[in-house]
């Protein structure tokens, strides 16, 4: 009797703690898809303001030096833009890479767990 009590305890501990890293794990699929979505929200919003003021500051650099230089301001504005966006794209690259892993914590909790039921049966074991 005391086995299947014990068996149930058990059982019923293990369902208990399933649940509560698979919830773990819902809740970071949730904040990284809501990370995902403002990163392209934001980048989408600054890509529309910088692409306008890129293309009127040209406008108006070209206007500014057309009679005298104007593919000389043509090659430094083309250079410009090209290296500021080249710069750009490390950053994203880096930041990405700097990112968590998805699912650490859930990870990291189930590997905390697995130590102590085997640290728990190891530890019975040695009482037997």
């Amino acid at each position: 009797m005391a086995i299947v009590a014990s068996a149930s305890r058990l059982a019923g501990t293990l369902i208990g703690l399933l649940q509560t890293r698979l919830e773990l794990a819902t809740v970071e699929l949730e904040e990284e898809t809501l990370r995902i979505f403002s990163y392209l929200l934001f980048a989408l919003v600054a890509m529309c303001c910088v692409g306008m003021t890129i293309l009127l500051s040209t406008l108006l650099i070209v206007v500014i030096f057309w009679d005298t230089h104007r593919i000389g301001v043509l090659v430094a504005l083309i250079a410009t833009f090209g290296l500021g966006g080249g710069l750009i794209m490390l950053a994203i690259r880096n930041n990405y890479r700097s990112k968590p892993k998805m699912l650490s914590h859930t990870l990291s909790e189930l590997s905390k767990d697995v130590e102590r039921l085997n640290s728990a049966q190891s530890g019975d074991g040695a009482s037997q």
